[in-house]
């Protein structure tokens, strides 16, 4: 793993928590540094925070908002 790596690891406290929590990712870390891609996209997939989860998210805040004001009215 060379000192990039280890620097994204450091600054990135989803990259780290995700690492605490899946650490068999380490092994292919140490085996291809480009691996560090692959683990912030299946970080992000974990914790919901691709465009479509956030898109998602916005969604259904609009629905409830929606809801709210039929009630009211």
């Amino acid at each position: 793993m060379n000192e990039e790596t280890i620097y994204i690891i450091k600054n990135n406290p989803m990259i780290r928590q995700f690492l605490k929590e899946e650490s068999y990712h380490y092994k292919y870390l140490y085996r291809d540094d480009n691996y560090i891609k692959t683990i912030e996209r299946l970080a992000k997939e974990k914790y919901g925070l691709t465009i479509t989860n956030k898109i998602e998210n916005f969604k259904n805040t609009l629905n409830l908002i929606n809801a709210f004001m039929s009630v009211i009215e």
